[in-house]
């Protein structure tokens, strides 16, 4: 099969920052046949790749000197389970709050605290995204990659996935699977799916504090999965603004993890510092409260600003272009540095910064 290749494509419509940025090449992959003949294509083959998912967790700080495949593998799917739980195979290019919602409908409850989140069902592993006390590590049976550089497909554990705190191996290997990989020519290593493993023992996780508030406001003592599932999006909506009125790409810093020393030597010297406590005497403090502490929530910096409702969020004011908010990026790290001494790091993958 041949795929349609479209020269110097405009990726405004396909990123949430909505920042100008050009691909020197782009293309849509709806299977691995798909990819396959991209694989071998003359015009593509050897320059460097990108695969886009929603657009949510990306910033384009300069143009794309390669291929930028947007990936439309489709399908939501109930496969073979256990005893124990439901095993449910997503298509890559799932919606993933569509996703999320869809299971809920069809009693498969389990991911109602990743309610919301943007994206794509392929781009959920790269990130290992997490919300509200759940991470989709927990939830996850295995990923499917297909393997561009032999042409193989790969069934991959969660321990082969290796995840960490908004980490996994895609992030780190330079394969081409979602994000990653954009320095690398060719096809590297595409999640081209993603097999959901949820309890059929259902229990709620509403023990993360802004949650349980709300669940507590709400008059809820015993939620059940439906009742989490409102409470995530009443949150998220308060908190996060909505990309198509202002550009953004969500929490962009991650919550810095630091040891016992470290934060004791804090706290002595910011006694509200919010942090939680981690395996292994060490802590995650929260990053939306260090920007807050060092008063750039609601500053803006060109056309480019810091959320006002929300300091972990970076904004679009209105024909910024993505260096602008990258260097206010780096301007709010340096602040937060010389305040604090802690490096915050951005979660999107910055293109060009």
């Amino acid at each position: 099969m041949s795929v349609s290749l479209q020269q110097h494509a405009s990726l405004q419509p396909f990123h949430t920052f909505g920042t100008e940025a050009r691909a020197a090449w782009m293309a849509v992959a709806d299977s691995v046949d798909a990819l396959r003949s991209l694989r071998m294509d003359a015009r593509v083959r050897d320059l460097p790749w990108l695969i886009l998912g929603g657009g949510s967790n990306v910033l384009f700080a300069s143009d794309f000197e390669g291929l930028v495949i947007r990936m439309a593998v489709r399908g939501v799917e109930e496969v073979d389970g256990d005893t124990d739980a439901w095993r449910i195979r997503v298509g890559g290019g799932e919606n993933w709050s569509d996703v999320v919602a869809r299971l809920l409908h069809s009693d498969r409850p389990g991911l109602e605290n990743l309610a919301g989140i943007p994206g794509t069902g392929g781009a959920a592993p790269i990130q290992n995204i997490g919300a509200y006390g759940v991470e989709l590590a927990e939830r996850l049976h295995s990923v499917t990659v297909w393997d561009g550089r032999h042409d193989v497909l790969h069934e991959l554990s969660p321990e082969e996935c290796e995840f960490g705190y908004r980490d996994s191996v895609f992030k780190r290997d330079g394969g081409g699977s979602g994000l990653p990989g954009a320095e690398l020519a060719g096809p590297g290593r595409v999640v081209v799916a993603i097999t959901l493993r949820l309890p059929r023992r259902w229990a709620a996780v509403a023990g993360y504090a802004e949650l349980e508030r709300e669940l507590r406001a709400r008059g809820e003592e015993r939620p059940g999965p439906r009742e989490v599932f409102d409470a995530v999006l009443a949150i998220r909506g308060r908190k996060l603004p909505d990309p198509a009125v202002l550009g953004n790409a969500g929490s962009f810093f991650k919550n810095p993890i630091v040891s016992r020393e470290v934060h004791a030597e804090l706290l002595a010297h910011a006694p509200s510092l919010v942090s939680y406590p981690l395996a292994g005497g060490r802590y995650k403090l929260a990053a939306g409260w260090l920007i807050d502490a060092c008063g750039l929530k609601g500053y803006t910096r060109g056309r480019a600003g810091v959320f006002e409702k929300q300091a972990l969020v970076l904004v679009n004011r209105g024909g910024a272009s993505g260096r602008e908010i990258w260097e206010l990026a780096q301007e709010v790290q340096e602040r937060v540095r010389e305040r604090f001494g802690v490096c915050i790091e951005p979660e999107p993958r910055i293109i060009g910064g």
